[in-house]
């Protein structure tokens, strides 16, 4: 049995959608800490694997409730089975979500995309008024809510999913400033494309957000939310590049933002091809300025009055010199501008 870090005895956090991805992992920080565990997904098998695991690992209670979060019925009944047992949720984490790849209009299919908001909105909504009432009532507790970078930035291709993202952060900010004066805290994890098995369920497995994806470890990822939670943090954007783009959606046009968002969850095979297309765009745009910088000095040296001495040829060829270099200046401008409209 592997040694507890931490001294929360007989504090308990319930975790839902708990045996894979970040869940997971957050579930094994909050055990390694000396919590006990409640965990909430669809699957026994996997949550008894899951639960027996960190029991064995780190001699804590975990309690498993398997239910499907887009019944309706499943947040009243995982309050009443837990209350059951007598059991009281000190951390709540809202983790459990899902998405659909395609375009809305033509590619996606609607049961899905309600599942998407019960699971994501609706479940969410019911679980934290619940314990969060209770934790109220005490005076103490925690929530962490699985946000994302789709929480500020749209999310084409991914677009219902990218909204309840969104509605996660709006509900998070309001419920904060409602429980400002009380010594409960809620805090919203908000990262980027994670190495999980979110992309395949979701039908994105080719995407280059998939692709980044590989980069980002769900393990670093909850390590990131559980500290921000335990200090209290209102939000916590994990990753560097992450920030950036969020930093990036509060000055930049919708449109802009929006765009680079598109072209981040376009087909990989689809995106390289644009690349490459965008190159050559450039090059022939490049070779085109350059062609006509070269007919303006000609035009210029056959314009020009006969040369009376060496300074007047001097002077000339620095003009066109000179504007030869703003011509290839201009070149590799326009190439960066075509290239980063693209990747």
């Amino acid at each position: 049995m592997e040694k507890q870090t931490g001294t929360h005895v007989d504090k308990t956090v319930l975790v839902t959608g708990a045996t894979s991805g970040i869940g997971r992992e957050l579930a094994t920080l909050f055990a390694k800490d000396g919590y006990n565990l409640v965990l909430v997904a669809r699957s026994d098998e996997n949550l008894s694997q899951v639960a027996d695991g960190l029991e064995q690992q780190y001699g804590i209670k975990v309690t498993q409730i398997a239910k499907n979060l887009a019944d309706e019925q499943a947040p009243q009944q995982i309050y009443d089975e837990i209350n059951g047992k007598g059991v009281q949720i000190d951390v709540l984490v809202n983790n459990a979500g899902m998405g659909e790849y395609g375009k809305f209009a033509t590619e996606t299919d609607l049961q899905k995309e309600m599942d998407i908001i019960r699971i994501n909105v609706s479940a969410l909504v019911g679980l934290t008024k619940l314990f969060l009432r209770d934790m109220v009532q005490r005076n103490e507790g925690k929530i962490l809510m699985l946000g994302s970078v789709a929480s500020v930035v749209p999310n084409p291709l991914m677009a219902v999913y990218g909204a309840t993202k969104s509605f996660i952060y709006s509900f998070s900010e309001a419920l904060r400033n409602e429980i400002k004066d009380t010594n409960v805290t809620l805090t919203v994890l908000m990262p980027g494309a994670t190495d999980t098995d979110f992309f395949n369920k979701a039908g994105a497995m080719n995407t280059k957000a998939q692709d980044k994806a590989r980069d980002t470890s769900p393990a670093d990822v909850a390590k990131t939310g559980y500290e921000a939670l335990m200090s209290g943090k209102d939000k916590v954007v994990h990753g560097v590049a992450n920030k950036a783009t969020v930093a990036m959606a509060h000055l930049l046009p919708d449109s802009a933002v929006t765009n680079q968002s598109r072209q981040d969850m376009k087909d990989i095979n689809e995106a390289e091809e644009e690349s490459h297309t965008a190159q050559n765009v450039a090059l022939s745009l490049g070779i085109a300025a350059l062609a006509i910088a070269g007919l303006f000095v000609l035009k210029v040296w056959n314009d020009r009055s006969p040369v009376e001495n060496a300074y007047d040829e001097t002077r000339l060829r620095y003009k066109a010199n000179r504007l030869k270099n703003r011509a290839q200046t201009g070149l590799e401008d326009l190439k960066e501008t075509v290239l980063n409209a693209v990747n």
